[in-house]
């Protein structure tokens, strides 16, 4: 028992620092607010692997790169919108790896988060910007999140699809 929680807590501290790298590293800026990254990548695959925990190192990660790039206003709202991503995109997974093949099971639970990324932003740069500037931000969110989608489906499905590492995922939980 002790020697799972050190692995899951190994492994939080891992995608916690993946997802601040591929957010922090891979930032293009966008056209009104903001920037396009791959850490939504990371957190999917951390909320695949992880489960519920995987919320944690979303938020924490995302939130640390946006203070680290000067983006200290959206901190909060990213620890949120994140963390939250995280979290649905699990318990949709779980609940669909029950009567759905693996790979569709993955694919709307990233699609689900992904679409509660863009609304996130969405209502949350219409209360800071107002509604020009949030709609203008939908298409880079949308953007981010397909390019995002598209990389944790294949990195997951090749990761499930390996006997032992799967058997290893499966032991986290």
């Amino acid at each position: 028992m002790k020697h799972k929680s050190i692995h899951k807590i190994a492994l939080c501290a891992l995608f916690t620092a993946l997802i601040f790298v591929a957010t922090y590293f891979i930032a293009i800026p966008m056209p009104a607010i903001g920037y396009i990254n791959l850490g939504d990548a990371f957190i999917l695959i951390a909320s695949l692997v992880l489960g519920p925990i995987g919320a944690i190192c979303a938020g924490v990660g995302s939130a640390l790169a946006d203070l680290m790039l000067g983006y200290a206003i959206y901190a909060p709202a990213t620890l949120v919108i994140k963390s939250s991503m995280a979290i649905a995109c699990c318990f949709i997974y779980k609940g669909f790896s029950k009567f759905s093949n693996r790979f569709i099971s993955i694919a709307i639970s990233a699609i689900v988060a992904e679409l509660i990324m863009i609304l996130g932003y969405l209502v949350f740069e219409w209360i800071l910007y107002g509604f020009a500037t949030a709609v203008v931000n939908i298409l880079f969110n949308a953007i981010q999140g397909g390019i995002s989608l598209v990389l944790s489906i294949v990195v997951t499905s090749i990761l499930l699809s390996n006997k032992s590492a799967s058997r290893y995922i499966s032991s986290l939980k």
